[in-house]
C-alpha cells in the first residue's frame, strides 16, 4: 500500500472548463480537446493548441454476414466537428474492429511523437461471458472503442489527421487504406549514417548520460500514476471477488466463502425456513427473507454496473499511460542517438589528428596516450605504417568526419524538436488524464450513491414489519 502522504492522483482537478453539448444523444464530454482553442489562450510554446473540436461516439454494434464463417461485428462511428479538414460537420460511417487496428497502427507510424492510445486487448474477457458475438462482449468492446476514439479526438494533432478524417467520412475505406500504405504522409525516412553504426554503439541498454530534469520528473510522475492504477485495480479486483463471484462459479459451487451475494441468498433461504417453524411470525420473516434476496440482487447489480466498469477503465488508463511512457522512452532514444554520434565523431576526429601528428613527425606530442602507441605498433605489424597509407586513411577519415558532423547536427536538431513535441504531448496527456479520471471516479461515486440509496430504501421498508412482531413471554 502507498503511504498516506503519497497522493498518486495529485494531478487530478475537480474543476474543468465547461464545454457545450453539441446535440449528441449522450451528454457531450467537456474539457480540453472538446472546445475550440485560440493562440491567445496559450501561455507558452509548449502549450497544446486546438484548432477546433471533434466529438466522437461509437454506437450500434451489428453482426454482419451472420450466417457465414466470415461473420464480423460492425460499429457505427459518428462525429460532430468544426474542424476545416472535415467536409461535413456530422460525419459517420460503419467500421469493424480491424479498421480500428489499422487506424491505430498507422497513427503510431505517422505521428511517432504523439501519444496514440492503445486499443482494447482482443482477448481480454475477464468480466464477460459468452462468445465475441454475445451482447455482453459487443457492448464491452463498443465502450472500449468509444473510449479509444475519444482519446484520439481530444488530441489536437491526431484529430486533424487525414486518416482520422477518412475513418469517419470515407465510403471506400479499403481503397483509402491501400493508398495510405502505398503513399504515407510525409517523406519516407532515408537510411542515414546512424543506421550504419554498429549495434554495439547504439543498443537498447545504453542510457542517456545527460538526462533532462524535466523529463526525469515526468517519468517519476508516470511511475507514481501507474503504481496508483495498479494498486487500485488490485484492490477493486479483490472487492469484486468478495462481493459477487462470476456467473460460472455462481452456477456451481463458489470456490471461496467470500461471495457476499451468495451469503445473503443463503441467509434469506435460512430465514424463510425459520418462518415455517415459527407460525406466529411467518409473514414478517418472509418479508425479511425477500429483503435479503433483494439486497443480494442489488449487490450483484452494483458489481456489474459500477465496479466492473471501474476495473475496465482503470486497466484502459494503464495502457494509455504505457503509450505515454513509450513516447518518453523514444525521446530518450533521440537524445541518446545525439550523444553516441557526438562520441563517435570525437573518436574519429582524434584518430585523424593522431595520423596527422604521425605524418608531421610530432607523434610524441599528440598526447593520445598508450592506445595510440599500441595502434601504431599494430599498423606497423600489418605493414600499414607508411605515409602513403596514412594519407589515404586520413582522406577517408575526413570524409567520414564531414558525414558525422552533418549527422550530429541533424541528430541534435531532431532531439531538440522531439523534446519540444514531448513537452506538448505531456500537457495533452495531462488534460486527457484529468478528464478521464474525473469521469471515471464520478461514475463510480454515482453508482455507489445509487446503491446505498436503494439499500436504505429496502431496509427501511422492512423495519416497520419487524417492529410489529409481538412475542409473548
Amino acid at each position: 500500500m502507498l503511504g498516506d502522504d503519497e497522493d498518486v492522483f495529485d494531478s487530478v482537478t475537480w474543476e474543468s472548463p465547461t464545454g457545450p453539448n453539441y446535440g449528441f444523444e449522450e451528454a457531450a464530454p467537456t474539457g480540453p480537446g472538446f472546445r475550440q482553442s485560440t493562440v491567445a489562450e496559450s501561455e507558452g510554446p509548449h502549450d497544446p493548441k486546438w484548432e477546433g473540436y471533434l466529438i466522437t461516439s461509437v454506437k450500434d454494434p451489428v453482426k454482419e454476414l451472420a450466417e457465414t464463417k466470415d461473420a464480423y461485428v460492425s460499429y457505427l462511428v459518428q462525429a460532430k466537428t468544426n474542424l476545416p479538414i472535415f467536409s461535413t460537420p456530422t460525419p459517420s460511417s460503419r467500421r469493424r474492429f480491424q479498421d480500428f487496428v489499422f487506424l491505430r497502427e498507422n497513427l503510431v507510424r505517422d505521428f511517432p511523437a504523439c501519444v496514440v492510445p492503445a486499443l482494447p486487448d482482443k482477448h481480454r474477457l475477464e468480466y464477460i461471458t459468452g462468445d465475441r458475438f454475445s451482447p455482453e462482449f459487443m457492448e464491452r468492446r463498443r465502450l472500449d472503442l468509444h473510449r479509444f476514439l475519444q482519446r484520439v479526438s481530444r488530441h489536437p494533432t491526431l484529430q486533424r489527421s487525414t486518416l482520422v478524417r477518412a475513418f469517419f467520412e470515407s465510403t471506400e475505406w479499403h481503397v483509402h487504406m491501400h493508398q495510405h500504405i502505398a503513399h504515407p504522409p510525409g517523406p519516407e525516412p532515408s537510411p542515414g549514417i546512424i543506421d550504419n553504426i554498429s549495434d554495439t554503439l547504439l543498443n537498447a541498454f545504453a542510457r542517456v548520460r545527460k538526462p533532462d530534469e524535466r523529463f526525469l520528473a515526468m517519468r517519476e510522475h508516470v511511475d507514481k500514476f501507474e503504481e496508483g492504477l495498479v494498486v487500485s485495480e488490485r484492490l477493486y479486483n479483490r472487492v469484486r471477488g468478495r462481493t459477487s463471484v462470476s456467473e460460472a462459479k455462481r452456477d456451481g459451487n463458489p470456490e471461496s466463502g467470500e461471495d457476499l451475494t451468495a451469503d445473503y441468498h443463503d441467509l434469506a433461504v435460512a430465514v424463510q425456513g425459520l418462518g415455517f417453524l415459527e407460525s406466529g411470525i411467518t409473514d414478517p420473516l418472509n418479508h425479511f427473507s425477500n429483503t435479503l434476496l433483494e439486497f443480494s440482487a442489488l449487490l450483484r447489480h452494483t458489481a456489474q454496473t459500477t465496479t466492473d466498469p471501474l476495473l475496465v477503465h482503470l486497466h484502459s488508463l494503464l495502457t494509455y499511460s504505457h503509450a505515454n511512457r513509450a513516447v518518453l522512452k523514444l525521446r530518450d532514444q533521440k537524445q541518446l542517438d545525439f550523444e553516441e554520434l557526438s562520441d563517435y565523431l570525437s573518436g574519429v576526429t582524434a584518430e585523424r589528428d593522431r595520423l596527422a601528428a604521425v605524418i608531421s613527425g610530432h607523434a610524441g606530442s599528440t598526447g593520445l596516450g598508450l592506445s595510440a602507441y599500441l595502434k601504431d605498433r599494430v599498423d606497423a605489424i600489418r605493414g600499414a605504417d607508411d605515409d602513403r597509407s596514412r594519407v589515404e586513411k586520413m582522406r577517408k577519415l575526413d570524409i567520414k568526419i564531414k558525414e558525422l558532423q552533418d549527422a550530429v547536427t541533424t541528430a541534435h536538431e531532431t532531439s531538440d524538436a522531439f523534446s519540444d513535441e514531448t513537452l506538448r504531448e505531456q500537457a495533452i496527456f495531462q488534460y486527457a488524464k484529468e478528464a478521464e479520471m474525473k469521469e471515471m471516479l464520478s461514475n463510480f461515486a454515482d453508482g455507489q450513491i445509487e446503491f446505498y440509496k436503494a439499500a436504505m430504501e429496502e431496509w427501511e421498508r422492512i423495519i416497520p414489519v419487524i417492529q410489529r412482531i409481538r412475542v409473548d413471554v
